[in-house]
């Protein structure tokens, strides 16, 4: 049992029945989900709500995951974590007790509600328009460059930059970057969990930026210098995990998410460019991160655009196949040497004299 999903799949084992309390699951807290999975999902909350295309819970029935929607919150009352339920239908056992009932969901449930989510999604997204707008009149001070960043000992000058989230895709565009990662040997900077994901394909994190609510204590302790994203006031509640595991950190008091603290110090430190792994970077990104306004985000990303690629663009230009042609003039430059030494090498010149003998007797010659 966990309030909040990214806490909850650190604990969560396959035998057991998560219970959360998130409305419209987003991509990446359902693809940590299917990863644990669990027997069954108990979501307090709608996991669709029909506002805007979240497409979690899809993902999660069809891995094969039932999920019981809507009980209520009393259910974190009424239980504690480790004991023993049962699910039947829409209801919620502990012993004989009916504790909590909900709306078992299917798949045509969740196709009828993207369907009515993509009729809602203008009105979504001028609320979303209007707070951002909103909050970006506040937070100018990024775009205009009225900002103190920390003095850092990693060295970006003219560098390309690895920023990794660990959002919904951080896999496959990791997965497909590789030979770029090898060829350019980049900055790398996980973003809370990111450092983690970098770590999962074997890479050390150089930098790790975020509130570190959600990066482990290996990551922490791989060498990478670490930036706690504080508040706007100053305060830095992630900063005493850090001191408590004996390690030093710089705090950086910026609005706006851990994301586009790591942008900035990669635009500010005068990076060449910025490779964004498993970021936001689409309107339904944007709008399952959940905030009313992402004035800052916005403004990050006017400021440093003109070095800023999706790492899906970089994999375009890393995966492309060799011309069948240069295959196979390949194929011949690497023959030609081992005829040559086939054919004067005294091993094997009975061999094809042989062969030359069986040519004459099939051709008559």
């Amino acid at each position: 049992m966990d309030r909040r999903t990214k806490n909850l799949v650190k604990r969560l084992k396959k035998s057991d029945i998560a219970i959360i309390d998130h409305d419209d699951i987003d991509e990446v807290a359902a693809n940590s989900l299917i990863d644990a999975r669990p027997q069954a999902i108990i979501n307090t909350q709608a996991s669709i709500t029909g506002r805007y295309p979240a497409k979690g819970v899809y993902k999660i029935l069809k891995a094969g995951i039932p999920v019981l929607d809507e009980v209520g919150e009393n259910i974190f009352s009424q239980l504690r974590e480790g004991v023993l339920i049962e699910v039947r239908g829409n209801q919620v056992f502990w012993g004989k007790t009916v504790i909590a009932e909900g709306k078992e969901l299917s798949l045509e449930d969740v196709r009828l509600k993207l369907k009515e989510a993509h009729q809602n999604i203008q009105l979504e997204l001028d609320h979303f328009v209007d707070n951002t707008m909103e909050y970006a009149k506040k937070e100018k001070d990024l775009l205009i460059g009225n900002i103190d960043v920390p003095v850092l000992d990693t060295y970006m000058l003219n560098r390309h930059v690895l920023i990794v989230v660990r959002g919904s895709s951080y896999k496959e565009d990791l997965r497909t970057i590789s030979p770029y990662i090898q060829e350019e040997q980049p900055v790398l900077i996980g973003v809370d969990g990111g450092a983690d994901a970098l770590l999962e394909f074997g890479l050390k994190p150089d930098l790790i930026v975020g509130d570190m609510d959600s990066v482990s204590d290996t990551a922490l302790s791989s060498g990478a210098e670490i930036v706690v994203h504080a508040y706007a006031d100053g305060t830095a509640p992630g900063l005493d995990r850090i001191e408590s595991m004996g390690l030093k950190a710089k705090t950086f008091p910026m609005p706006g998410t851990s994301e586009d603290v790591a942008m900035i110090l990669a635009w500010e430190y005068g990076a060449s460019l910025i490779v964004a792994v498993g970021s936001h970077s689409n309107m339904i990104d944007f709008l399952e991160k959940g905030r009313k306004g992402m004035g800052s985000t916005f403004l990050v990303r006017l400021k440093v655009g003109s070095i800023l690629v999706d790492a899906r663009g970089v994999s375009q230009l890393y995966k492309q196949h060799l011309p069948s042609k240069y295959l196979l003039q390949l194929l011949v430059a690497a023959l030609i040497p081992i005829t040559v030494i086939l054919a004067v090498s005294p091993a094997t010149r009975p061999f094809f004299r042989l062969i030359l003998l069986q040519l004459k007797i099939i051709f008559n010659i």
